[in-house]
Parts: structure tokens; C-alpha cells; sequence
């Protein structure tokens, strides 16, 4: 489970009745609350992200004893009505809302990566996984947007919205998580909890305590649906 900031990171180790263990790595420090789950904060951003869970990925590959899930998780910017202060969002699609380049001839003056000729932009989670998570949780379901740039007002949310309309949340990681998870053949699953709302950026209105407890409160109903969810069983 990658989070970017300790803060997230504890938060999710809540949710489990043993202190974590720490264990280093190349790179990254892993903290494992229990034999089932390994916890890293990887940084924030995409780039630290992908690079961190990646080195994490790898050295359990080389172990012998690779991961089958990713989850990305944490506190997000939420679009409102549809995902308030407070609420969780379960990703049905990753999808890095940046990546690619200005166009003035293109609707939204903006063309993704793909329409370039290079890469993807969306990693889809377990449709099944999803729904189980969503039940388990009273998670809301939709897109979560990576950005590397956290939106700040109401016109850069409103393109947002326009360009994305199933867009529920903006984070900075996920993209960079469900990079390094595909490139490992490995499921990836986002999970957030709402601090605030996407747009005026307005620090003292933020509820990120509240979030974090949020998020500890999911996974503790979260640990037995993965625990009986097997990625061989499901071929989404």
C-alpha cells in the first residue's frame, strides 16, 4: 500500500491492531504492520511515486515473494457535490489529467499523451475488485486524476471537469503507483479520502484530519476484502 506522506501512511497502519515493523530497502523503508500488507510512504508526486513503488515491487520479485495487489492511498481534492469533505473515492479509472500538450486546434485546447503517439494516460483498476471495495466501504466510484500541479481555482477545476466528467477526485501519486504496478504485471487499486474541495486553494477550510481518520476508518473494513480477493480468480 503506497500513501505519499508518513501522515498517510500511519493512518492506513491504524487501521491494524500490530505496530509496524520497519524493513529498508534500496531506496525505500518499508513498514509492515502485518505478514499480509507492506506500507511505504513513496513520496509525493508521480515521478517519486512510480519510482519508490517500483523499487518496491522489485525487490519482492526478487525475493520470490512478489505482490499481488498496489494500492494507492491517501487524502485527495474532492468534485463537488459529487464527492464532499469527508467522503471516499474508489478509483474506476487512474488517469494522469496533464500528461501531454497544449493544442489551441484541440477541444479543451489539450491533447493527452495517447493522441501524441506515445504511452497511456488511464490504468483501469479490477472492476470486480472495485465494486467490492466500494461495497465494503460506501466508497463513491469514478475517476481519480493524477496532476503534478494541485488546482488552485475554480477556472483550472471547471477544464478539469469539462475534460474529465467522471472525474470524482485529484491526487498527485496515483498515475506514478499504476505505472510501476503495470509495468510489474501487477493490479493496482486508488482509494482516497476527501480533505477538500478541488478549487480555491483555501488551506484553512481543508478537514485533513478528518480525512486521515477517514481513511483508517475504510481500511479496517478494506483488510478482509482483500484479503479474499485473488487477482488469478479474476481476469478483468
Amino acid at each position: 500500500m503506497a500513501t505519499a506522506v508518513p501522515a498517510e501512511r500511519d493512518a492506513v497502519a491504524g487501521a491494524f491492531a500490530e505496530p509496524a515493523r520497519e524493513v529498508r530497502l534500496p531506496g525505500v523503508t518499508l513498514h509492515c504492520p502485518d505478514a499480509a500488507y507492506d506500507l511505504l510512504a513513496a513520496g509525493v508526486g508521480p515521478a517519486l511515486a512510480a519510482a519508490s513503488v517500483s523499487a518496491a515491487l522489485t525487490a519482492a520479485a526478487l525475493d520470490g515473494t512478489p505482490y499481488g495487489l498496489v494500492v494507492s492511498a491517501g487524502i485527495a481534492g474532492g468534485f463537488p457535490p459529487e464527492a464532499p469533505v469527508g467522503s471516499l473515492v474508489v478509483a474506476d479509472e487512474i488517469t494522469a489529467a496533464d500528461l501531454g500538450a497544449e493544442s489551441p486546434q484541440s477541444p479543451g485546447g489539450f491533447l493527452p499523451v495517447t493522441e501524441l503517439g506515445f504511452g497511456t494516460v488511464t490504468h483501469r483498476p479490477p472492476k470486480s475488485l472495485v465494486r467490492e471495495v466500494s461495497a465494503a466501504t460506501g466508497a463513491r466510484t469514478g475517476a481519480v486524476l493524477t496532476v503534478s500541479t494541485v488546482t488552485g481555482t475554480a477556472a483550472r477545476a471547471a477544464v478539469l471537469r469539462a475534460r474529465h466528467p467522471g472525474a470524482l477526485a485529484e491526487a498527485m501519486e496515483g498515475f506514478g503507483v499504476a505505472e510501476a504496478a503495470a509495468a510489474h504485471g501487477t493490479p493496482v487499486l486508488e482509494i482516497r479520502a476527501v480533505s477538500n474541495p478541488v478549487g480555491p486553494r483555501d488551506r484553512a477550510a481543508w478537514r485533513i484530519g478528518e480525512a486521515l481518520a477517514a481513511l483508517t476508518a475504510a481500511f479496517g473494513k478494506l483488510a478482509p476484502v482483500l484479503e479474499s480477493w485473488n487477482p488469478h480468480d479474476h481476469h478483468e
